[in-house]
């Protein structure tokens, strides 16, 4: 997470929550992390596609919250944050491909009116049998 400032991000420790027992209760080990957005420097395109990315994790403030709380201890969700983190950093910065137009050849079309008259003269043929 080399390009990531440190001033852009503060780190909370809470207490996990579910099974654990007495762990879950006594030790703070989640970790949250909380990312200005803004102090990255993101061009508008990451920043469009890492708001899409994040979803309800960005607030209206510009904030990234992340928690992780996988682990038992605070170190390793300290790094599975910052992993998650670079993670998503990583996807905004990928650029969609540019689609490329084309339009089917002659021949494509022609085999496709082919095959619906094809189809239209086996469903002709279904109809009932008329004695004349």
């Amino acid at each position: 997470m080399a390009d990531v400032p440190e001033d852009a991000v503060e780190e909370r420790f809470l207490a996990a929550t579910g099974p654990g027992g007495q762990n879950v209760n006594k030790v703070a080990t989640a970790c949250q992390l909380r990312v200005d957005v803004f102090r990255l420097g993101l061009s508008p395109e990451t920043y469009r596609r890492l708001k899409a990315i994040a979803g309800s994790r960005l607030t209206a403030s510009g904030t990234l919250v992340l928690t992780a709380r996988r682990y038992r201890t605070q170190d390793a969700n300290r790094q599975d944050a910052r992993a998650r983190l670079a993670e998503m950093l990583a996807e905004a910065e990928k650029r969609e491909a540019r689609r490329v137009k084309t339009k089917p050849s002659r021949a494509a079309k022609a085999k496709r009116v082919d095959e619906k008259k094809g189809r239209a003269q086996v469903k002709a043929g279904r109809g009932k049998v008329r004695l004349e």
